[in-house]
């Protein structure tokens, strides 16, 4: 369980995939993971665009502790939507991990000049997929500091 100055609090996380087999590996993974989370899913750049923004249906939506973004997205890709953030005031101290299945190395140098956190290239194999999100998850969520919310 995350801390923060002996308060408890669910880890907010926004995955923004709109593959539902990889929405329900991750689920399964952070499951695994044992950490406090409430995972929000956005099956494209818009609709995460939206989440953020609280706009909507999303009005009432928490901010998110971080973000797993697929690049490959439908509406508005993956890089669209890095750059959006990334250029945003009141969102661009949010962690982005991009989790995707290129291994483009075109992929990964636009996504870090873009200013992704971190890339992460989804693996294939079951067992593997969710040994990625738990390190993911632990590194993101019980090692690093993050920004505080708001």
């Amino acid at each position: 369980m995350r801390q923060k100055h002996g308060a408890t609090r669910p880890m907010e996380i926004l995955l923004v995939e709109d593959n539902p087999g990889d929405v329900r590996l991750t689920e399964e993974a952070l499951r695994e993971g044992k950490i406090y989370n409430n995972l929000h899913c956005a099956k494209n750049g818009v609709e995460a665009l939206e989440f953020l923004r609280r706009e909507g249906e999303y009005a009432n939506a928490p901010r998110p502790d971080i973000i797993l973004l697929d690049l490959n997205l439908p509406k508005m890709d993956g890089r669209e939507v890095l750059s959006v953030i990334k250029n945003d005031e009141q969102l661009k101290q949010i962690p982005i991990v991009v989790l995707t299945t290129s291994q483009a190395e075109e992929d990964v140098l636009r996504s870090y000049h873009l200013h992704a956190n971190c890339y992460v290239t989804k693996p294939v194999d079951l067992e593997k997929f969710i040994y990625v999100v738990k390190a993911i998850d632990h590194f993101w969520l019980t090692v690093v500091t993050l920004p505080p919310p708001g």
